[in-house]
């Protein structure tokens, strides 16, 4: 059985999500209070959290921060609510580990579907299908089991989605990954106005990726109006500071 919970101080906004989830065949439990709300995830099994952003007390990404630090929550899929649309806020959103973010107000049908496209990555996983047991193309070599990249001599921990964003591209380097490609591969739906999602990962993945090069090399390449390009061996940015 799958358990759904929405935490928001908003009656009418858990409302509206209890039936619609209710509807689709869910069972879900909503809860004003953030902290409250952490108790049931962690007493009820729940397999997903819809969660706002702006609560009194604790807001939605403190509670993102405490699930994430959880043995017990740690792999939790969430869904940041919120009216807050600037890119710098979802990244703070992304940045605090949440999978997907939802910006009020919402179609019903979106929501639906962004939770059954979450579900149904969060227990596809990263299998052998979609990731090899180590790919090395360039100067980037993939460690799966850790979500690990390494460019030559140095590695980083990326998030599951980082890791997957990036092994998609290592799978088509050299070739233009589209934003809705990315969508369609990693959330599992088809959106051609989300474009904020990726590139709130794109930014963080690059600058992630950037950092372990031994050079002044940018290895994500955006091309504007189309997507992204991975480049294998990196292109070096004169005059590039390095952190």
């Amino acid at each position: 059985m799958i358990k759904i919970i929405a935490i928001d101080d908003d009656e009418a906004i858990l409302e509206l999500i209890k039936i619609n989830m209710e509807l689709s065949g869910y069972t879900c439990f909503t809860c004003p209070d953030p902290i409250k709300g952490f108790a049931m995830i962690k007493q009820e099994d729940i397999s997903l959290a819809i969660i706002d952003v702006m609560m009194p007390d604790v807001d939605g990404y403190s509670l993102v921060m405490k699930i994430r630090q959880n043995q017990s929550t740690k792999d939790l899929p969430i869904i940041m609510l919120t009216a807050l649309d600037k890119l710098d806020d979802k990244l703070k959103g992304f940045n605090s580990g949440v999978d997907d973010y939802l910006t009020k107000p919402f179609e019903t049908e979106e929501l639906k579907a962004r939770v059954q496209a979450l579900l149904n990555r969060s227990h596809k996983g990263l299998d052998s299908t979609r990731v090899k047991e180590l790919l090395t193309v360039g100067d980037i070599t993939l460690i799966p089991e850790s979500y690990t990249v390494k460019i030559q001599d140095k590695e980083t921990k990326l998030t599951p989605i980082e890791f997957e964003i990036l092994n998609f591209l290592v799978q088509n380097h050299s070739n233009m990954v589209s934003s809705k490609a990315l969508l369609k591969e990693i959330w599992g739906y088809n959106e051609d106005d989300d474009v904020d999602t990726i590139r709130v990962h794109i930014r963080h993945l690059r600058a992630k990726v950037d950092k372990i090069s031994s050079e002044n090399k940018n290895y994500i390449e955006t091309i504007y109006g189309g997507g992204y390009r991975l480049v294998p061996n990196g292109v070096i940015i004169k005059n590039k500071k390095k952190k």
